[in-house]
């Protein structure tokens, strides 16, 4: 019966996982609180000036996430008028959560310890017989960028050609109700 359980409780897992997708490429969804808030926003600072930020999601990588922040650049700068944009400042932070899931079939043949900032288990089958720990990471990437007219420098690494960097990550972006 025990193993019927396990077994039960692994498909469900299985089955749950393949409906998590990253986020998909997307403005943050109005009425959202800020720590649900899953896909890009801006802030106008001045007229070719804007704060630019995304959020993904524990599916979405780090990549993935600063390629969507600079496809939004490169879009908000075209449809501004501009032809490049120059990146003042950028930088990602990462969260990171763990989750632990316990047998409770198995988690009974030990004893929990606190040893090195942590707890521990020790029992009849050795160290955290009976537990898995997961570490989801979720990413989100930030800058400030200026826009400008004519042509980019080619001097300047923080330079981007709005049009260029539009058509070399369009193949990367996964927008809302597509399949990937």
């Amino acid at each position: 019966m025990k193993y019927l359980s396990l077994a039960l409780a692994a498909a469900s897992l299985t089955v749950l996982s393949a409906c998590a997708t990253p986020t998909p490429y997307q403005p943050v969804a109005a009425n959202v609180s800020p720590a649900n808030q899953r896909g890009y926003s801006e802030t106008r600072i001045e007229d070719n000036r804007y704060r630019l930020s995304f959020a993904g999601n524990d599916m979405t990588k780090r990549e993935t996430v600063e390629n969507y922040l600079l496809y939004r650049a490169a879009e908000l700068t075209v449809e501004s008028g501009y032809d490049w944009f120059e990146v003042v400042s950028r930088n990602t932070d990462e969260k990171k959560r763990a989750t632990t899931f316990e047998d409770p079939y198995m988690s009974s043949f030990s004893w929990r310890f606190y040893s090195r900032n942590r707890w521990s288990r020790w029992g009849a089958f050795g160290a955290d017989w009976g537990t898995d720990t997961v570490v989801y990471s979720r990413y989100e990437a930030n800058a400030e960028i200026l826009m400008h007219k004519g042509a980019k420098p080619d001097s300047d690494p923080n330079a981007y050609d709005a049009r260029a960097v539009k058509a070399n990550l369009e193949s990367k972006i996964i927008r809302p109700g597509t399949t990937h």
